[in-house]
C-alpha cells in the first residue's frame, strides 16, 4: 500500500473492540515513532504507553480516550528541544507532531485505529500518571481496532478543499 492509500485510508476511530494490539504491531508503532526526524535531532520526546485498565482510567480523568485498549501519551522535554535562535521558538510540539503522525500512519498500516486527542486536561494527566516534571504532554494517541466501520477513503476528494486551491506555485 503505497503512502497516499495509507493517509487516505486513515480516519479517527472514536469507538474501539476490546481486542488487544498485538505486541509485534505496537512494537512497530514504536519503532516507526524512533526513526521519525526531530528539530536537529534533538530528539526531546518521550512516549508512555499505556494498556492497563487501572492506568487507562487513570487518563480517562484527564481526557476520553474513547475506550482504546492502548494510549500513547507523547510529552515532550523542553530542556532537550532545539530552539529557534532567532526568536526563541522550541519544537517541542512540532517533534511530538511528527512522531504521532508517523505512529497513526502506521496503525492505519497494521489495521488498527487511531485518534490524535489534544482535548485533555494536562494537570490532571501530569499528576494521575505521576509525570516527571520536565515531561509537557503534548498528545495523546489512542490506539486499538476499530469497533465501527471504516470511513470511506475517497471522502477526501468531496471533503478537503480543491488541490488547486491549496497550492499555490511560483
Amino acid at each position: 500500500m503505497s503512502l497516499l492509500d495509507i493517509a487516505k485510508k486513515r480516519y479517527s476511530v472514536r469507538k474501539y473492540s476490546d481486542q488487544p494490539i498485538e505486541r509485534e504491531k505496537l512494537d512497530q508503532i514504536l519503532e516507526i515513532a524512533h526513526v521519525a526526524p526531530t528539530a536537529a535531532n534533538k530528539q526531546p520526546v518521550r512516549l508512555l504507553v499505556v494498556q492497563s485498565k487501572s492506568e487507562l482510567n487513570r487518563i480517562g480523568k484527564a481526557a476520553n480516550i474513547y475506550g482504546a485498549p492502548t494510549a500513547i501519551v507523547v510529552c515532550a522535554d523542553r530542556s532537550e528541544a532545539w530552539t529557534r535562535p532567532f526568536d526563541g521558538m522550541v519544537t517541542t510540539s512540532i517533534d511530538a507532531s511528527i512522531l504521532t503522525d508517523h505512529m497513526m500512519l502506521q496503525a492505519t498500516e497494521l489495521g488498527l485505529g487511531s485518534v490524535w486527542i489534544c482535548y485533555f486536561n494536562p494537570e490532571i494527566l501530569k499528576e494521575e500518571l505521576q509525570l516527571p516534571p520536565e515531561w509537557e504532554p503534548v498528545n495523546i494517541l489512542a490506539l486499538g481496532y476499530a469497533a465501527d466501520m471504516p470511513a470511506d477513503p475517497n471522502r477526501h476528494e468531496s471533503q478537503r478543499i480543491s488541490f488547486e486551491k491549496l497550492v499555490t506555485f511560483r
